[in-house]
Parts: C-alpha cells; sequence; structure tokens
C-alpha cells in the first residue's frame, strides 16, 4: 500500500468533495489504482466533474481532445503529476 504525498492527498480530497463518493475517504484512494473501472467506480461523466474540479481548484482546463487522457486519468497519482506540472494556482 503505497503513502500519498500531500499533492496527491489534496486531489484525493477534490474527487472525493467533489463526486460525493458516499463511504471513500481521501485516504483510501490507492495513489497507483486506476481511477476508471476500479473500485471507485468512476465513469466518464465523473471524469467531466472532475475536470470542472480540477479547473475550479488548479487554474488549467483538462480537455476531453487530448491524446493523453487515457494517461493522465489512468491514477490518482498520474492525474496529480499532470495538475503539479500544469497548475497555475
Amino acid at each position: 500500500m503505497s503513502e500519498l504525498t500531500p499533492a496527491e492527498h489534496e486531489l484525493a480530497e477534490l474527487l472525493v468533495a467533489s463526486l460525493n463518493l458516499d463511504g471513500v475517504t481521501a485516504s483510501q484512494i490507492q495513489p497507483e489504482a486506476p481511477l476508471f473501472g476500479g473500485e471507485l467506480g468512476l465513469d466518464s461523466i465523473d471524469a467531466l466533474e472532475i475536470a470542472l474540479a480540477v479547473s475550479k481548484r488548479y487554474g488549467f482546463q483538462l480537455r476531453s481532445d487530448n491524446d493523453d487522457n487515457k494517461r493522465i486519468f489512468g491514477s490518482l497519482r498520474a492525474l496529480s503529476a499532470h495538475i503539479e506540472q500544469n497548475r497555475t494556482t
């Protein structure tokens, strides 16, 4: 079980709050586990919600036409790394 970095924990808290993940805490989200098709049960609507929350919190947009979206949204760790590279706030 890998520990969350502070940035990953902040993002996990954002996901739990913005997606209303009942019964899930930020610390329960494994950093390398798949965000979609895994235990969280996230779907394409959730991806839109995540993109909106990231835009509001971190000041940049996750674009639906980005060829790297499968990698970016692959896990909490991958999404967090992408945010850290692109955030403006």
